[in-house]
């Protein structure tokens, strides 16, 4: 059987050859582009209430910056831009916001913590005994955090009351030496104590003037890094005759004398402010900065920063926030000594007549951190303050909280060694947070800095206050995890931890390396980052953007269509930045329960249960087949499918005297068949494995990636597509009779009549063998209205289109493997159209001899088969656009005059190429061999 069938393909070459090349093109390419349908495809995984819009739709991230518990959970940690610094270049930003269909691209600069003092100020007046000569009141603080479950000891505060005049000097009498004019217009030699120059002096009734000395303070050195509780001080007030008070300040680097009602100290608290860089204009349309605006104004574009003249100090402007969410609290009582003698004592002599001296308690007082740093912001405003030098000097960045998952599901937060040397510079000593010194859960690091003779050390002036309070409202389901702005808080997740809370969450420490991190503080715009990073020696340089949050255009809350919408956007800014791309649509807070470790300062070991969000709770990106693409690949096979059977069948056909003569001599039908069958196996097999050969350099040449799982794939393929185009052929061959040879090869016209044009015999023509016209059509049918959608959604929607199809929401989007899938349909159609004309000119070759003997010249038979092909391809490309275009309508719902236009550009090519195919058989009219054909008949 073997060698007759390899006798028989090898005795029809041609055939063979156009079948075997017509198998292998289509096997290749269905192999080599279907290399290409991997992609991102939305997959609805939970329900979602109609309150679930976001502030954005989707977050766009460094690449590889996702979390372990998100890549295990797709769950995000609460204020995740907290240790997010940098990884996305200006660039990129502008790829994302040049998408088709992005609404709002908002980026955030994450630059680190800039520490600055808060103070928080305590009136002591009714500490005050107005009936003394001279008195010290001792100011005790304890600082506390966390819902008072951190708490630590400050060093003492005095304040010194006399009611003798206090006078202080024009300047610091920075060499110590000769007189110096005072406040009060005379002049004395200069007040001396260990450590300092030009301190007040206390006029006494004699006429005599002495310095006025604190204890001694414990001066820190370059390179070290001092806390908040280790601050001390020691300030000098008169007490005037009629109650009031008379004390120092500075202004704008001047010292002056103020008379003031109260007696009021502040004691400094170390704030670290996240500062983030933002574009104003897109963070007003994604939140409505500008309506949050409670003092000053708005910040904007150009806000330049500014060269400080005569310093080496910048100062950047920013909006601050109002609320910097720092849970701290000062108590404070004072009590009232009696020293026999201050003016005059040396430090150390002052700090032993206080230890000594007689206690009187005098009162006590608890303050707010955050009530002091709104007053603070809102004075420096509305006043212009003196500010900031060198306050954005160093910047700490904190990085991620990492986690031991325990065995009933519990995540149990890592610490990390506490590092207040994070802080440190190398030249001065340096304020740190009290609780840096805790225990730790986030890394910490120092933007560096390049140090050169012309280094400028960055400040910060506030030209306005914001209320995150004020910033648009979201759906609630979406508006704690993702939100930029909202502190992050955590309940208690069982009795014991409910207990210590006091019922209350926690809230943020002000620690950069503790649990809770909190949201940007101070904001500044784009065009400050070149001169902030300009002497910045990491990445953060060039990549200095953190995140982007992105709107979509026309979505409104969830639905699938706006999901669709989304999806599709998201998976074109993936393609075009390779950053990590999440779809925010749809998010909700997911609880999780933490295990949060003891702290080095009181708090006991608790269990939280926070709000992290869950990516996806309405529906999430996954990897998927690309299934339009599929279906467009599979055209190709199953045009080729129609082009092999026309083919095949033709050759049974062309068969029919030798296989009635192998019926004769006994062979059985399932012989037949299987001789037929084997034929065509024989040459789906051999474009197999030729396929197989050819797939993995032809993908390599276009750039596509097709592993050798998928090139095996190409022999199967091709067998089956062989064996499905010749299975009905075949079975026609085994059933025939032997009289089917006698029959000729096309019907005679149902009824009698003379057509009187050639088109009007063209037509009579293809109805003669109804089924392989009808076939020809159908394969340039399908070419034509796979075309037609692609060009419709590539055209009419600039490459996308969002729509719903039976109720379903979907998407489709044009890629270049689709657009030669689909000219890959159309041109198989057209060989498809070409072999139907070709063998109906090989099947009424004694008629076309018959018509040229009786005076038709070549070029009217030319015309013949050319109207042959027109009515061929007139009813596959009328057909496919109608298809096509029917398609396009039921996704979207409507027929714009664009979509129009496309059906019909694409329905005239699809007639022009079909007139086109029939220039091939029209020349093989020549070949006729006139005078042989009509001797035979």
């Amino acid at each position: 059987m073997l060698g007759f069938i390899w006798r028989q393909l090898r005795g029809r070459a041609g055939r063979s050859v156009a079948l075997l090349v017509g198998a292998l093109v289509a096997t290749t390419g269905f192999i080599v582009l279907t290399g290409t349908t991997t992609a991102s495809r939305l997959q609805v995984i939970g329900a979602v209430e109609r309150n679930s819009a976001a502030a954005y739709d989707i977050l766009v991230r460094p690449k590889g910056s996702r979390t372990a518990q998100e890549a295990a959970r797709g769950l995000v940690q609460p204020n995740y831009l907290s240790g997010l610094f940098g990884g996305i270049t200006m660039s990129q930003y502008r790829q994302v916001a040049a998408i088709d269909g992005v609404r709002v691209a908002a980026p955030i600069a994450m630059l680190g913590y800039s520490t600055r003092g808060v103070p928080v100020k305590m009136d002591l007046t009714a500490a005050v005994d107005r009936n003394a000569e001279r008195q010290v009141i001792r100011i005790d603080p304890t600082f506390s955090a966390e819902r008072g479950l951190s708490h630590a000891s400050a060093h003492p505060h005095y304040a010194y009351v006399t009611r003798n005049e206090v006078v202080y000097p024009d300047f610091g009498g920075e060499d110590g030496s000769g007189p110096v004019r005072y406040s009060n217009g005379k002049t004395y030699r200069v007040g001396v104590c260990e450590g300092g120059h030009g301190v007040p002096l206390e006029v006494l009734p004699d006429g005599r003037a002495e310095p006025i000395c604190g204890p001694p303070e414990v001066g820190g050195e370059a390179g070290t890094t001092r806390s908040d509780l280790e601050e001390s001080s020691f300030l000098a007030f008169r007490l005037l005759p009629d109650g009031r008070f008379e004390d120092m300040e500075v202004v704008r680097g001047e010292r002056r004398v103020r008379v003031v009602n109260r007696l009021v100290v502040s004691i400094g608290w170390y704030v670290p402010f996240l500062i983030a860089a933002v574009d104003p204009p897109a963070e007003e349309r994604l939140v409505g900065l500008n309506a949050a605006v409670a003092e000053g104004r708005t910040l904007r574009t150009d806000d330049l920063p500014v060269d400080l003249p005569g310093t080496q100090n910048t100062q950047f402007p920013v909006l601050v926030t109002s609320r910097p969410y720092v849970d701290g609290t000062v108590s404070v009582s004072y009590s009232r000594l009696r020293p026999e003698r201050v003016a005059g004592l040396s430090a150390a002599a002052v700090a032993r007549a206080l230890a000594t001296a007689d206690r009187t308690p005098a009162g006590s007082a608890r303050l707010d951190v955050e009530t002091a740093h709104s007053a603070q912001m809102t004075a420096e405003v509305q006043g212009g303050g003196d500010c900031c030098y060198a306050a954005l000097w160093p910047l700490v960045q904190a990085g991620q909280t990492g986690y031991d998952e325990l065995p009933d599901g519990v995540l149990r937060a890592r610490t990390v060694d506490p590092d207040p040397g994070a802080y440190a510079l190398p030249n001065e000593p340096t304020a740190v947070p009290w609780l840096s010194a805790d225990v730790s859960f986030r890394p910490l690091r120092q933007l560096e800095i390049r140090e050169t003779p012309v280094t400028r050390y960055p400040g910060w002036r506030p030209v306005g206050v914001f209320d995150p309070e004020r910033l648009a409202r979201f759906g609630d389901l979406s508006r704690v995890p993702l939100e930029t702005y909202e502190p992050p808080t955590a309940e208690g997740a069982d009795a014991r931890s409910r207990a210590a809370l006091g019922g209350q969450p926690l809230l943020p420490s002000g620690n950069p390396g503790g649990y809770l991190g909190t949201p940007p503080f101070l904001l500044t715009n784009l065009a400050a980052l070149p001169k902030l990073l300009e002497e910045a020696a990491g990445p953060q340089r060039s990549a200095p953007i953190s995140a982007i949050r992105v709107r979509v255009a026309d979505v409104d809350g969830y639905s699938e269509r706006s999901a669709e919408r989304v999806r599709l956007v998201a998976e074109q800014i993936a393609a075009a930045t390779g950053l990590d791309v999440d779809i925010t649509l749809g998010s909700s807070p997911a609880p999780q329960t933490v295990e949060l470790p003891a702290g080095s300062f009181g708090r006991p070991a608790l269990r939280l249960a926070e709000n992290w969000s869950a990516l996806g709770v309405a529906s999430v990106i996954v990897q998927a087949v690309d299934r339009k693409s599929v279906l467009l690949f599979l055209l190709v096979l199953v045009v080729c499918a129609l082009f092999l059977g026309n083919a095949v069948a033709a050759a049974v056909r062309d068969r029919r005297s030798e296989l009635a003569l192998l019926s004769c001599l006994g062979w059985p039908a399932r012989r037949i068949t299987m001789l037929v069958l084997g034929e065509v196996a024989t040459l789906g097999l051999a474009a197999g494995l030729l396929s197989l050969a050819l797939a993995t350099p032809v993908s390599a040449a276009l750039g596509i990636d097709v592993g050798w799982r998928r090139a095996v794939l190409a022999v199967p393929v091709a067998l089956l597509l062989a064996l499905v185009a010749g299975l009905a052929p075949a079975l026609r061959a085994g059933r025939a009779h032997p009289a089917a040879a006698l029959r000729p090869p096309v019907a005679a016209a149902r009824r009698a009549g003379r057509p009187r044009t050639v088109l009007r015999l063209a037509v009579t023509n293809l109805a003669r063998t109804p089924g392989r016209s009808l076939l020809g059509a159908g394969a340039l049918a399908i070419g034509v209205a796979a075309l037609t959608l692609v060009g419709a959604v590539s055209y009419a929607f600039r490459g996308a289109v969002v729509g719903s199809l039976l109720g379903d929401a979907i998407s489709l989007s044009v890629r270049g493997p689709d657009v030669v899938a689909a000219a890959a349909t159309v041109l198989l159609g057209t060989a498809a159209v070409a072999d139907v004309l070709y063998l109906g000119i090989r099947d009424r070759a004694a008629e076309l001899a018959t018509l040229r003997a009786i005076g038709w010249t070549d070029a009217a038979l030319g015309r013949l088969i050319g109207y042959e092909g027109l009515a061929l391809g007139g009813l596959g490309a009328v057909t496919g656009a109608l298809l096509g275009l029917l398609g396009a309508v039921g996704l979207i719902g409507s027929l714009p005059g664009s979509l129009l236009l496309v059906a019909v550009v694409t329905a005239v090519a699809g007639l022009v190429v079909s007139c086109l195919a029939a220039l091939l058989p029209a020349a093989l009219l020549r070949r006729l061999p006139t005078a042989r054909l009509l001797a035979e008949e």
